[in-house]
């Protein structure tokens, strides 16, 4: 990074695909800072961003509209959006006593209880996937991987068949496009056509449900009840239901991809991730799936919107103002963690990262994408060897405000003895 870091557009696409030199220097120069020419303010720092995450009375998750698209309100999005279901605050975009109320409800659904039963569903998917590529020699990570194992669990917890795991791919890719705020009118268009065949999609399901019940998150989402409180109605499973698709599958793609791209290009946090998988530390596995989330930070960042005049870190935030906890640079942070930038399968912090958030926003399934991630590795690393990238000008970032990940990664292997 060439430019003080006052002359930087932080939001430029350059700079967001790949922003470590920024958070590097802007980090030095002070934990907060205020965009040039906006009513928004940049918080970097660990500390604060913990902070503020429980400030909620201050600092809050009502962000809806940004979450919306940057054409939400073009008359063409609209009329789209306008066959569907309203977007509503559930969990994402709720502040107490809303999400508590959501909150409770959704955690009766996606308990470690119901993680733990479906351990073997995930490692049988991952054997199958690897399996599947393994005598190539060769595969796309993501495509082949990354994607798919997510997408499959996700998938099958809220009642779609394996020739339907595409449409909840594309549906995701819609939401996170949206989210990100930086794709074209005729992209937005999409995106919102994706929304509403995903909405009516769900809504099928969820009445499938409702009469006929499985052992399955959507069905525990739907008859889930907590003491007096009312049910959720349907535009409030459709949300909550949507939060869990993307988030299910999209961070976790993220990750994966993320960490052995981290490992490979590590070779001796490699040597030292094989002998615990062939040893069964399983205790080491876990730490090394801290540790990617720290240094990958799949959700870089997080918005909030300003309630009332307030005072972060000694910096004065006007009311109105919006707020991006970037919880990339802050798992960076080298008040925080020693040789921030340095990946440490074997670091003795790295489970602190604000990676999942923090607080009483913290990602539902954080649970669950944990343990896709431990036995993917474990499974990965027993059965191939001799990683490496085939083409590292394939390696993207592609540009988003709030989230991470590659699009690609091309990498070779053998099959190990």
């Amino acid at each position: 990074m060439n430019k003080p870091v006052d002359q930087v557009n932080f939001f430029d696409p350059e700079i967001i695909s790949d922003p470590f030199d920024y958070y590097r220097a802007a980090l030095a120069e002070g934990p907060i800072h205020q965009l040039p020419g906006g009513n928004m303010y940049l918080v970097l720092s660990y500390d604060l961003c913990a902070e503020a995450t429980g400030r909620v009375e201050e600092f809050s998750n009502n962000f809806q509209a940004a979450l919306s698209g940057a054409l939400a309100q073009d008359p063409d999005v609209k009329a789209i959006l306008d066959e569907g279901w309203p977007q509503v605050d559930t969990m994402l975009t709720a502040d107490p006593p809303q999400h508590t109320r959501f909150r409770k409800l959704v955690n009766l659904a996606f308990s470690m209880k119901r993680v733990n039963a479906i351990e073997e569903d995930i490692r049988q998917i991952i054997i199958d996937r690897i399996e599947g590529f393994a005598d190539k020699g060769e595969c796309d990570f993501v495509r082949d991987f990354a994607i798919p194992l997510p997408v499959a669990m996700i998938a099958g917890q809220l009642g779609f068949e394996e020739s339907e795991h595409g449409k909840i791919k594309r549906w995701s890719d819609a939401f996170v496009d949206r989210l990100g705020h930086m794709v074209s009118k005729e992209r937005e268009l999409e995106c919102a056509r994706e929304v509403v065949e995903f909405q009516h999609a769900v809504k099928a399901k969820i009445d499938e449900r409702r009469d006929n019940p499985r052992d399955d998150l959507l069905s525990d989402l739907v008859h889930a009840r907590v003491d007096d409180e009312r049910p959720l109605d349907m535009a409030e499973l459709l949300s909550v239901v949507q939060q869990l698709m993307v988030a299910g599958n999209e961070t976790t793609t993220s990750a994966l991809a993320g960490g052995l791209l981290q490992l490979i290009r590590n070779p001796d946090q490699m040597a030292k991730a094989v002998a615990a998988a062939d040893a069964g530390d399983d205790k080491l596995i876990g730490n090394m799936v801290e540790e990617i989330l720290r240094t990958e930070s799949p959700t870089s960042g997080m918005w909030r919107v300003v309630l009332k005049d307030s005072e972060l870190g000694g910096t004065a935030i006007p009311k109105g103002a919006m707020v991006q906890l970037r919880y990339a640079a802050a798992n960076r942070d080298p008040a925080k963690y020693e040789n921030p930038d340095a990946f440490d399968i074997e670091r003795k912090n790295a489970r602190t990262h604000l990676a999942f958030g923090r607080g009483i926003h913290m990602c539902v399934g954080n649970m669950l994408s944990r343990k896709e991630m431990a036995v993917a590795y474990k499974e990965l690393l027993t059965r191939l060897t001799d990683f490496s990238i085939v083409d590292e000008e394939a390696i993207s970032w592609p540009p988003n405000m709030l989230l991470r990940g590659l699009t690609h990664l091309p990498i070779r292997f053998e099959r190990r003895a």
